[in-house]
């Protein structure tokens, strides 16, 4: 396993659509395997492949506290409900956190790392961290759903906040 260089805007790979996986194989469960070693060497709560320069739709979770790492390959988001704004920041958008409005709760179809097809339900920061990843996949930041410049604001220091 590896740890990689995580993207910062305003590479462009940020902004591109991740391309499908059309197969799970060896190397995708590497990529998989190498995106956790660097989401727990930033402390992160979530990476998608993007933001190790992999233009591939792929993202892995860990909620803190929890016991299980969450991997989706060529997820999509299927159902979402309610509405609540909070706080975010993103490791490729260093130093600042955000205030945007995300689903109460959602509903994800994709496949697990063996390319097992899988649907989960999140809330509250799970359900922050599906959306979040997913929308790396499709070439936005949470900086894309601000209303306002005023709802950007420098970060407390790193080692004070989560990044997703």
């Amino acid at each position: 396993m590896a740890v990689l260089n995580i993207r910062v805007l305003p590479d462009p790979i940020l902004r591109q659509k991740a391309k499908k996986v059309p197969r799970v194989d060896k190397s995708i469960q590497q990529l998989i395997d190498d995106m956790v070693e660097t989401m727990r060497a930033v402390s992160g709560v979530g990476l998608a492949a993007p933001q190790v320069g992999v233009p591939l739709r792929v993202a892995v979770i860990e909620i803190p506290g929890g016991d299980e790492i969450i991997t989706l390959v060529n997820p999509e988001v299927v159902k979402k409900e309610g509405e609540r704004v909070i706080g975010e920041a993103c490791l490729s958008v260093p130093g600042y956190q955000g205030e945007i409005k995300r689903s109460v709760w959602v509903k994800v179809k994709a496949q697990d790392r063996l390319g097992r097809k899988i649907r989960l339900k999140g809330e509250e920061l799970l359900a922050q961290a599906l959306e979040h990843e997913i929308d790396h996949l499709d070439g936005l930041l949470y900086v894309d759903r601000l209303d306002g410049p005023d709802k950007l604001r420098k970060a407390v220091p790193e080692s004070e906040q989560e990044g997703l």
